[in-house]
């Protein structure tokens, strides 16, 4: 029987995890809000929607499995339930991908999938809003938690080859990261031993200060140091400077023990040799 998939939010994360279950033989379905990236999802061989706009209801019906990726806003709340009764739909797995921004600050300290939720941003209060509305659905749900995602195309080389990354100095500042091939595997790992109810930390093993990385890719690239910037005094964005409001390191241990998955990337070391490895080809 085809396994059809449909992804709210056809974006970085959802790409990566196509090439994984195509050749499995599943039927992709994503939507989008740009013709244009309907047509290189098509390319894909991924069947576009764009939406809002079009009717999901065939869509929705077709799927036997669905993934939401689609941001909350404070507006509607998570789109899809705001606009979309799914209860007359019956899926064999669901996913959330939601965000490590849910639990709040923790100065530096360790926190893993029981730690309470205390959101600092207003980016996390939504997702916990957002999280605890797809609970509510009784839909076979896994939520999956994301630390900050980098991969093709969403690398620190291009700011470090043109003069412009900051090494910005925050005492005891630590973030952790994922690689955006590392989602896609272990959403697939779930989806192949799916367990209603799961929630997953997606990390990796390493969490770093922001400014190891960037002189980690400075010294891939054979370049100078990017100069360091103490954060009071940093140019940044209120977006950008609301990611330092919260210091934590983040336990993937469950990923491993409950879903098997090998980390292809276990720190950004190995994240950033593969970027490079890819740019240069």
């Amino acid at each position: 029987m085809t396994k059809t998939l449909l992804c709210i939010g056809y974006g970085f994360s959802a790409q990566a995890l196509t090439p994984l279950l195509q050749p499995q033989g599943w039927s992709i379905i994503g939507t989008t809000r740009s013709a244009e990236k309907a047509e290189a999802m098509r390319a894909e061989g991924v069947t576009p929607m764009i939406w809002p706009g079009c009717d999901l209801d065939s869509a929705l019906k077709a799927a036997s499995h669905l993934l939401i990726s689609a941001a909350p806003n404070s507006d509607l709340g998570d789109p899809l339930l705001a606009r979309v009764a799914l209860s007359a739909h019956a899926f064999d797995w669901v996913g959330y991908l939601s965000t490590t921004g849910v639990y709040g600050n923790h100065d530096g300290a360790w926190v893993d999938e029981t730690t309470p939720l205390t959101p600092s941003t207003a980016r996390g209060a939504l997702r916990v809003t957002a999280e605890a509305a797809w609970q509510a659905t009784g839909l076979p749900l896994h939520i999956f938690r994301l630390a900050g995602i980098y991969g093709p195309g969403r690398g620190p080389f291009a700011k470090v080859r043109n003069g412009t990354a900051r090494r910005i100095i925050k005492a005891g500042q630590m973030f952790s990261r994922i690689h955006a091939d590392d989602i896609a595997q272990i959403v697939a790992a779930s989806i192949a031993q799916p367990r209603p109810g799961a929630i997953y930390n997606l990390c990796d093993d390493d969490p770093a200060p922001p400014q190891d990385v960037l002189a980690y890719a400075a010294e891939l690239l054979g370049l100078p140091l990017p100069p360091e910037v103490e954060f009071e005094a940093a140019e940044m964005t209120p977006m950008a400077r609301s990611f330092y409001a919260e210091n934590k390191r983040v336990r993937n241990d469950l990923i491993k023990t409950e879903l098997g998955v090998r980390l292809k990337y276990p720190s950004y070391k190995e994240g950033l040799q593969s970027l490079l490895k890819i740019e240069s080809s």
